[in-house]
C-alpha cells in the first residue's frame, strides 16, 4: 500500500506534452508545457471521429467492460446459493489461478499487437471467442472439472484481447478533463458489473432450481451483441493523433523488448503498477470469499445450521452485490472529482488520492471482520465504506498510466500492469486466503479433538 505513496513523494507524473526520456527523473519545476491542449472540436477533427461517435464508442466499450465483470463474478454469486458447489471450494483457487495465468500471459501478446495492429478487429475477434467459450462452459457437467478448467483458461485469454486495448482507444479520442471523465465512465461500470454478477449468479441459479449452468448463459448473448455494436458503430481513431498535434515526443514502434525496457525505466509507471496490484489483491479476495464469509457469519449470529438443501439462501449474495454496485459507483465518481479539484493545488493529486483511499480502507475492512460475529448490519456498513475507498483508484490509475506512457506503447504498458496485478492479485490473494482459512480450520479441529 506504500507504492503509490512513494510515487507521490519521489516521482513527478510525466505530462503528455513532455519528452518521455527527458522527463523521467526531472524535477517538477523543470517540466515545461510546450503547447496548449487542443480544443475538443480540434481533437475530433484530428481523429476523424465526431464527438457523438466518440461518445458512442465509449458507451460500447463500457458496455463490454460491464459484461466482462458480470461474467467474472457470476460464479461468486451462485457460490452462496448452491450446496453442491461447495465441495469444489478447494478447487476454486485452481480455477482462479489458471484464469489469471492465461489472462496475464495473453495480455502481454495483445499489448504488443494492440500497439501495432487494428485494435477494433482484435477486440471483435476476442469478444466473439470469449462469448462462445462462456456458452460452452455452461454445458459442462458437474463432474468434469478438467474441461471446465480448460474453458476458463481460454476465457481468460479471450478477455485479455479487450482489457489491454480499450483504454488506449479512449485515450486517442479525448484529452485532458474529457479523457478523465470518459475513463471514469469506462471504470464506473466495473463495480456495477461485479454487483450484477453476484445478483444474476444467485437469482438465476435459484430460479433454475439449483442448476448453476443457467447463470453462465446470460453474458454470451450480451457479448455477441457487443460484437455487432463494434462492427457497425465503433470507429478506431488514429494512434496518437492528439499527441502529435501537441508536438509530444512519440517514439516509433520498436521491438516488444525495447518497449518493456523503457517501461521498466519509468518510475511513475512502475510505482503505480505496484499500487494497483495491492488494490487488486484486496478486491479479488473480497470478491471471491466475502459472500461465503457473510453466509457463515449469519449462521453463527442466528445459530443456524449450515445449508444442506440443493438451493440455499441467497440473501447475502444479493446484499453484497448491491453494496458492490453502490460503493463502486460512489468511489469512482468521488475519486475522479477529488483528484480533479486537488490537482489545482497539487500536481501529484492522482497518486495521493489513490494512496489515501487504500490506507483508509484497511481499518474498515478489519472492523468488518471483527463485527462478523457481533452485528451483520455493522459488517455491511464497514464493507460499504471500505469498498467506496478502494474504488477511488479504478479510474485514476489508468489516468496515471495514460499520462506517463507515450501513445506508441500504452497497450504494452496496460498489458504489463494487467500481468503483474493478475499474478500477485487475482491469482495470489484468493489462493492465499483459502490456504489460511483451511490452516485455521485444521488448528481449530486439532484444539477441539
Amino acid at each position: 500500500m506504500t507504492s503509490l505513496q512513494e510515487c507521490a513523494q519521489t516521482t513527478p507524473l510525466l505530462s503528455d506534452n513532455v519528452d518521455e526520456e527527458k522527463a523521467i527523473g526531472t524535477p517538477p519545476h523543470e517540466l515545461e508545457d510546450t503547447d496548449e491542449i487542443p480544443e475538443p472540436q480540434d481533437v475530433h477533427a484530428l481523429t476523424g471521429v465526431s464527438y457523438i461517435r466518440s461518445i458512442i464508442t465509449v458507451v460500447i466499450l463500457s458496455y463490454i467492460n460491464l459484461t466482462n465483470y458480470m461474467d467474472r463474478f457470476t460464479a461468486a454469486g451462485r457460490w452462496g446459493g448452491v450446496r453442491f458447489i461447495r465441495p469444489l471450494e478447494g478447487k476454486v483457487s485452481i480455477i482462479r489461478i489458471l484464469f489469471a495465468a492465461s489472462y496475464m500471459l495473453c495480455s502481454l501478446a495483445f499489448g504488443y499487437v494492440g500497439d501495432r495492429w487494428n485494435r477494433k478487429n482484435i477486440m471483435c475477434a476476442g469478444i466473439s471467442f470469449w462469448s462462445i467459450m462462456i456458452l460452452c462452459s455452461s454445458f459442462i457437467p458437474n463432474d468434469y472439472f478438467l474441461p471446465l478448467l480448460l474453458i476458463k483458461g481460454l476465457i481468460g485469454a479471450a478477455e485479455a484481447s479487450f482489457s489491454t486495448i480499450a483504454p488506449s482507444i479512449i485515450a486517442d479520442l479525448f484529452v485532458a478533463d474529457q479523457r478523465s471523465r470518459m475513463l471514469a465512465i469506462f471504470y464506473f461500470v466495473v463495480p456495477v458489473g461485479c454487483g450484477l454478477g453476484y445478483i444474476i449468479g444467485s437469482k438465476v441459479t435459484s430460479a433454475a432450481g439449483g442448476d448453476w449452468h443457467w447463470a453462465f448463459r446470460v453474458t454470451p448473448g450480451m457479448g455477441l451483441l457487443a460484437v455487432l455494436l463494434m462492427v457497425f458503430f465503433l470507429k478506431e481513431p488514429p494512434r496518437g493523433a492528439t499527441d502529435k498535434k501537441k508536438k509530444i515526443y512519440l517514439p516509433s514502434a520498436n521491438s516488444w523488448m525495447s518497449d518493456v525496457k523503457k517501461l521498466f525505466r519509468n518510475p511513475s509507471f512502475m510505482f503505480s503498477t505496484l499500487g494497483v496490484t495491492a488494490v487488486t489483491f484486496v478486491v479479488s479476495a473480497i470478491g471471491l470469499w466475502c459472500p461465503s464469509f457473510l453466509g457463515r457469519a449469519r449462521n453463527i449470529l442466528y445459530e443456524k445450521e449450515p445449508c444442506q438443501t440443493a438451493v440455499c439462501a441467497i440473501d447475502d449474495s444479493l446484499i453484497f452485490g448491491a453494496i458492490t454496485v453502490f460503493s463502486g459507483i460512489l468511489g469512482v465518481v468521488a475519486g475522479v472529482e477529488i483528484s480533479k479539484r486537488y490537482k489545482k493545488v497539487n500536481p501529484r493529486a492522482d497518486p495521493i488520492v489513490c494512496a489515501c483511499g487504500m490506507l483508509m480502507s484497511a481499518p474498515f475492512l478489519f472492523l468488518a471482520l471483527i463485527f462478523g460475529n457481533i452485528s451483520l448490519g455493522a459488517t455491511y456498513v464497514f464493507i460499504f465504506i471500505a469498498g467506496t475507498l478502494l474504488a477511488l483508484n479504478w479510474a485514476i490509475v489508468t489516468t496515471i498510466l495514460l499520462h506517463v506512457v507515450p501513445t506508441t506503447r500504452r497497450a504494452t504498458a496496460q498489458s504489463m500492469q494487467i500481468t503483474v496485478s493478475n499474478l500477485l492479485g487475482v491469482a495470489g490473494s484468493p489462493c492465499l486466503i483459502g490456504l489460511v482459512s483451511h490452516f485455521y480450520i485444521l488448528i481449530f479441529i486439532w484444539h477441539t479433538v
